[in-house]
């Protein structure tokens, strides 16, 4: 099979492109020929070796957490799938096998039928990011008539947390460059606050705001927030827990994979209730300028894909 491998930690130069042998499924796997993968901020922080004491990849690592296509073949005990089917994966980051490739033995528990309304590209832009999005909302407990600010709205994960407090009927704010102002609001932000121009300041006391940046972010967040409000947040660093201090519950949206979560979210999606935020699509060979374009901070809008 074709795929995106390296060897050791390093920068994007340490990806190579080239011919591993194809994958067979063992017990409790399927095997997947991939027609889609997205790139995520976690592709880019293991290769780097940003993220050792968390994860210990096993070598050649294959990157990619999530991505698209259909099966070629069950192993032993699986059920539930066809050859042909359309489905989407979940690869756990320490794993070698990774979706940045023409093939994967995908774990059956962490693969999920695609929905038919759903395009490849579609579905991988929305597995990681969606999982991650819809687990905060439920953190929060977002309900009807709140008022929710969602930091870095027009990102991958912010941007699909804009589209589901919008779908419970909170009032939604959301944070992000000015030029990407008209993008949010078109995801179902009806207040912007453009970090480059704007100051959390002028928003009404929020109930709940989604801290994915840390930092300064994150300690102006509790100034926004009402008595008892609650701040959520996923990966934010760094981080400093001052609840206490103004009256508000912190929690950590924890972020684990779970099928029953994507399924739901590819369902929404199907629905027309979320919409996949796509920044580019590229191919397989250009894995390396996909990562450090993203470590760059040149994608503001969703995912990259690739196309194996």
């Amino acid at each position: 099979m074709q795929a995106i491998f390296y060897r050791g930690y390093g920068g994007p130069e340490v990806l190579e492109h080239g011919t591993l042998p194809d994958p067979e499924p063992g017990p409790g796997q399927v095997l997947v020929a991939l027609e889609a993968a997205s790139v995520a901020p976690l592709d880019w922080k293991l290769r780097a070796g940003m993220l050792a004491a968390h994860f210990t990849p096993e070598f050649p690592k294959i990157p990619g957490r999530d991505g698209t296509g259909r099966v070629l073949a069950c192993g032993p005990g699986v059920t539930g799938f066809t050859p042909g089917q359309r489905v989407a994966v979940m690869a756990p980051p320490a794993r070698g096998a990774g979706c940045y490739a023409s093939m994967i033995a995908a774990d059956a528990a962490l693969t999920v039928p695609l929905p038919d309304a759903l395009a490849m590209e579609e579905g991988a832009a929305l597995v990681n990011s969606g999982l991650s999005a819809l687990i905060a909302c439920r953190a929060a407990g977002v309900t009807a008539g709140q008022r929710v600010l969602v930091h870095s709205g027009a990102g991958a994960v912010g941007g699909l947390l804009v589209q589901l407090c919008a779908h419970l009927g909170a009032e939604v704010s959301a944070t992000c460059h000015s030029r990407n102002a008209d993008y949010v609001r078109g995801l179902g932000a009806t207040r912007i606050i453009a970090y480059d121009r704007d100051a959390l300041t002028e928003l009404p006391p929020q109930d709940v705001v989604f801290d994915l940046m840390g930092g300064a972010v994150h300690a102006a967040s509790y100034a926004v927030l009402k008595r008892g409000g609650h701040l959520v947040w996923l990966t934010a660093a760094p981080f400093e827990d001052r609840g206490a201090e103004h009256g508000v519950r912190v929690t950590r949206a924890m972020i684990t994979d779970d099928a029953s979560v994507v399924t739901e979210v590819l369902n929404l999606a199907a629905q027309g209730v979320l919409k996949a935020q796509i920044a580019d699509r590229l191919s397989l060979d250009q894995a390396a300028e996909a990562q450090r374009r993203l470590a760059a901070g040149e994608i503001s809008r969703g995912r990259l894909i690739l196309l194996p």
